[in-house]
C-alpha cells in the first residue's frame, strides 16, 4: 500500500489525549466510516486495558480490534508472570515491537495509550501503524479531525490540570472536531485513568460530569 493510500485509509475519526495532574484523559467519536458512507454511529473507540491503562484506537476496525485482544492478553500474562499491572510505557512497547514486525503487512492503525504508572504518575503516547511512538507531555490527537482537535487543545491547555478539567477540554475538542470533520460524528466517549482507577463517561452522564467541573 502505498501512502496516499494509507493517508485515506487512515482516516475517519478524532480521538484525543491529554496529560493532567492528577491522571489522563482520553476521548473519541463514536463514527465509523467507509469513504463517504457512514458504517456505524456506535462505534467503540476507547478501550480499557486495565484499571490503570486505557487506548484510542483510529484507522481499520478489524486491525484495532485484533490489536486491543493480543494487547488484553499479553497484560493478563505479564501480570501471572510479574504479579503487577503493565505500566502505559510497557504496554506501549510492546505494541511497538507488534507494530514494526509487521511493518511489511502492517496494521492499519493509529493508537493512543495512556494511564498511570505504579507511582500514579501520568504517561500518553501516540503511536504510528509502523511502531513509532512518540512520548507526549501535554495532550495529542489522532484521525481526521485531529487538526481541528489540535488546534483547540492548543489554545485550552493549561499546565496542572485536574482530570475534571481534561474531561471538560476533551469533550469540546471532539465537539470541535464533529461540527467540521464530517467523518467525526454521533456521540462521545471520555475516559479518566488516574491512581484510582478506569472511568468511562458518556451520554447524560457525561454531560453531568462536565457541568459539574465548570
Amino acid at each position: 500500500m502505498d501512502e496516499k493510500a494509507l493517508i485515506k485509509y487512515m482516516k475517519g475519526t478524532t480521538t484525543v489525549g491529554i496529560i493532567c495532574k492528577d491522571g489522563v484523559v482520553l476521548g473519541a467519536d463514536s463514527r465509523a466510516t467507509m469513504d463517504t458512507f457512514i458504517a456505524s454511529k456506535e462505534a467503540r473507540k476507547v478501550w480499557q486495558i486495565d484499571e490503570n491503562i486505557g487506548m484510542t484506537i483510529a484507522g481499520g476496525v478489524g486491525d484495532a480490534e485484533e490489536i486491543i485482544r493480543v494487547i488484553k492478553i499479553q497484560n493478563e500474562i505479564y501480570k501471572m508472570n510479574e504479579n503487577k499491572m503493565m505500566s502505559p510505557k510497557v504496554v506501549t512497547n510492546l505494541l511497538s515491537i507488534i507494530l514494526q514486525q509487521n511493518k511489511m503487512m502492517p496494521f492499519m492503525v493509529q493508537l493512543i495509550v495512556g494511564g498511570v504508572d505504579s507511582e500514579g504518575k501520568p504517561q500518553l503516547f501516540n503511536l504510528d501503524p509502523v511502531g513509532g511512538y512518540t512520548d507526549e507531555s501535554k495532550f495529542t490527537s489522532t484521525g481526521s479531525g485531529s487538526l481541528e482537535a489540535l488546534g483547540y487543545l492548543e489554545d485550552a491547555y493549561k499546565d496542572n490540570l485536574t482530570v475534571k478539567d481534561g474531561i471538560r477540554i476533551a469533550k469540546r475538542a471532539v465537539s470541535i472536531a464533529m461540527s467540521r470533520d464530517s467523518a467525526t460524528g454521533n456521540n462521545i466517549a471520555i475516559a479518566a485513568i488516574t491512581k484510582n482507577g478506569y472511568k468511562e463517561y458518556s451520554g447524560k452522564e457525561l454531560e453531568k460530569e462536565v457541568s459539574s467541573s465548570k
